[in-house]
């Protein structure tokens, strides 16, 4: 029924000179800069930098994987995140999305890693299609990261939002103690993650919303739990999270009071 109603509203905005005001905003992109305090992050990942990218949707509208090229061009960091919904639409052919976000990313210079996980319109042949960037994809397991003798484990789930299953909490709880870096396609799991002793959580899905009341007000999440994570930095317990409204966008092909983005999140210790 959501659906039916999105299409429907899609096509009478499409009727409006709001439309054209709504497609000029989603394609203005921002690279957010943020630093973040964790607890218990060792002191030799201080300054780690983390590009955060999810959701680039770019087969609903291609024209952003240009826009994003421009905007991360010459960027260095350590990691890459990706944390899911390469295409917008589930009829397209997977090597379509990937072709378009190896365009959008070919100027990133990644130092260590770049890690992926799946989203609710991610087919699994998502992670052989990723490979060929360099992406190892995560599904309900974790790897180390490490860096002068000191290691963080990162933990990345399947979708928990269409495709949960046990399998996504037993991987959170499974994991060895110490710092933890959560990547998850959606916000759901935020207070599993927090319980299990996770330090940061970096996910998207909510698109910050896309069609938002002024001030970024988010009106249609689509979060079932978890609702208060559905846009930007927030807390769960000791964990901080970020919820990117990530780079693309889902039909009606606008945003209105929200910005696209990648993010760029910077670690930092303190004793």
């Amino acid at each position: 029924m959501f659906a039916r109603l999105l299409e429907l509203f899609g096509w009478a905005l499409r009727q409006t000179p709001f439309y054209r005001r709504g497609l000029r905003n989603a394609l203005d992109l921002r690279l957010t800069e943020i630093e973040v305090f964790p607890v218990g992050l060792p002191a030799a990942f201080d300054g780690y930098r983390i590009l955060h990218v999810s959701d680039p949707h770019l087969d609903s509208l291609p024209a952003i994987a240009d826009v994003a090229r421009r905007m991360l061009d010459g960027i260095e960091v350590d990691l890459l995140a990706l944390t899911g919904d390469l295409p917008g639409d589930d009829r397209t052919p997977i090597g379509l999305a990937v072709g378009l976000l190896a365009r959008a990313v070919e100027g990133v210079r990644v130092r260590d890693r770049r890690l992926a996980v799946l989203g609710n319109h991610d087919p699994a042949a998502t992670v052989e299609a990723l490979r060929p960037l360099g992406f190892e994809t995560l599904v309900n397991r974790s790897v180390a990261l490490s860096r002068d003798g000191a290691s963080i484990g990162v933990t990345g789930l399947d979708d928990v939002h269409c495709f949960y299953t046990p399998a996504a909490r037993a991987a959170l709880e499974a994991t060895a103690k110490g710092f933890r870096i959560a990547l998850v396609h959606s916000p759901e799991m935020a207070d599993h993650a927090a319980a299990a002793g996770y330090a940061l959580y970096l996910c998207g899905h909510t698109h910050g919303g896309q069609i938002c009341l002024p001030g970024g007000r988010v009106v249609f999440s689509q979060l079932l739990r978890c609702r208060h994570a559905a846009s930007g930095l927030w807390r769960e317990g000791n964990m901080i999270g970020y919820t990117t409204p990530g780079l693309g966008v889902a039909a009606p092909t606008v945003r209105f009071n929200t910005r696209g983005e990648a993010a760029l999140i910077t670690l930092r210790y303190s004793r």
